[in-house]
């Protein structure tokens, strides 16, 4: 079976951070199509991302994709005989290298006692009867047939122990190997009515558009919700911006929220590389607790903004609007003292992530105090970012190594974005105690 060895680069990481979401805003705001009507692209995606299951033909419909589970799930099956051979082959070999370490110690000890046996027989000999060089050669020659007897034990159950872990050991390699292959041979299977179908895939997409109906009837709900839609009107999120933090706010909500895309695309990469290939990554969790971590902080001010967060609303809600301003003004001091310490605190940790002593950036040597700011900016240059030997401050410590300061940065900013939405929510309050309605 063959191995996954793809380790994500940091820079890949930064960039599809920034990108992506870029990139799903614009598609997002493209005319939509009044017909539902199958895509060629999005046809070509769902077999990059799940054809190993077929998603690609039940996408269009087509239930020769269901083909494809089958042969999905042997796979999942061999490699877990796999595994199990895999630790039963591991105990074998744990045991025929003990047993090789027993042989090789105690044949030299028994060799090396059982050759000064004659030596210290002739030494008791000699020595005069009760006396204490007869008694300590005594001593020496127990000692010595003692090492003999148990290294001989030792040794025959070690002998004994190759002759049974031996075959053993090779059945279970042998086992190991033929479903490994199994599983390999699976896998080359469904790779090859992958690439038949990438070439198949306009003709399907066609053949599925032609088959949809002229005119697709809506359901009771349906018609229900359109119509309660109508009367209401949807309330989006542009309807709450009244002010430029609005809208940074709402810009910065949107952006983050198309990073829990990317965690689909991340985890369903690594379930498919340790449950199919048989090798886990030492990034994909790490990458992911980190991004949601940078996402709850950036995406606090639009929660506030939309009042998405979890309040209660039991002595609020009665409230008129005047009313409920006064309240918010007032007790908006305990969200400044929250927010300001939010900020100071992630500045400080920013500050101190970027200064490591491991940093040896010019950014590194500034948070530090070693020059001023104006040396950092004058000696910036594309070396700072080229040159491999260069390091900046903080980095995580297990395997990945991915830089910790840029999301101790994300802290500061989402600390600023939180300070300046409850500005925003200030004078909001203000304006609606001043209107009195």
């Amino acid at each position: 079976m063959p191995s996954l060895s793809f380790t994500l680069p940091h820079w890949l990481y930064w960039v599809g951070l920034i990108v992506f979401p870029i990139v799903a805003m614009i598609l997002s705001r493209r005319p939509q199509r009044a017909e539902k009507r199958y895509t060629l692209p999005l046809a070509y995606m769902i077999a990059v991302t799940g054809g190993i299951i077929g998603l690609h033909r039940l996408y269009l419909k087509n239930m020769l994709g269901l083909v494809y589970i089958p042969i999905f799930l042997f796979i999942l099956y061999a490699n877990g005989q796999t595994q199990d051979a895999r630790t039963i082959l591991s105990n074998h070999e744990n045991q025929l290298r003990v047993a090789q370490r027993v042989i090789d110690r105690e044949e030299g000890r028994v060799t090396d006692a059982r050759a000064g046996l004659a030596d210290m027989q002739a030494a008791i000999d000699a020595a005069e009867e009760g006396s204490f060089a007869r008694r300590s050669a005594e001593k020496r020659l127990q000692r010595a047939q003692d090492t003999v007897s148990k290294g001989e034990v030792r040794l025959t159950e070690a002998r004994a122990t190759l002759i049974e872990a031996q075959p053993l050991r090779d059945q279970a390699a042998a086992t190991r190997a033929n479903w490994d292959n199994a599983a390999g041979y699976a896998l080359y299977a469904i790779i090859a009515l992958l690439l038949i179908d990438f070439v198949l895939l306009p003709g399907m997409v066609r053949r599925a558009n032609d088959n949809l109906p002229a005119h697709e009837e809506l359901t009771e709900a349906e018609k229900a919700l359109r119509a309660a839609e109508a009367e209401e009107g949807p309330k989006h999120d542009r309807d709450y911006a009244e002010n430029w933090i609005d809208r940074l706010s709402l810009f910065c909500g949107e952006f983050v929220a198309y990073w829990a895309v990317i965690a689909v695309f991340v985890y369903y990469y690594e379930v498919i590389a340790r449950y199919v290939f048989g090798s886990p990554t030492n990034w994909a969790h790490e990458a992911m607790y980190l991004m949601f971590g940078m996402q709850y902080l950036i995406a606090g001010a639009y929660a506030m903004l939309t009042e998405s967060h979890v309040r209660v609303d039991i002595f609020y809600a009665p409230l008129s609007r005047p009313k409920k301003a006064w309240v918010d003004l007032l007790t908006s001091v305990f969200f400044f003292i929250f927010a300001g310490t939010l900020l100071v605190t992630s500045w400080i940790f920013a500050m101190d992530a970027v200064a490591v002593p491991s940093g040896n950036s010019i950014v590194s040597d500034w948070a530090r105090g070693e020059i001023s700011l104006g040396e950092m900016f004058a000696g910036f240059g594309t070396s700072q970012w080229t040159d491999p030997n260069i390091r900046w401050g903080e980095i995580s410590f297990n395997e990945w190594e991915v830089p910790l300061w840029p999301m101790k940065w994300v802290m500061v900013i989402g600390g600023l974005l939180l300070v300046l939405q409850g500005v925003s929510k200030v004078s909001k309050d203000i304006r609606e105690i001043a209107r009195g309605n």
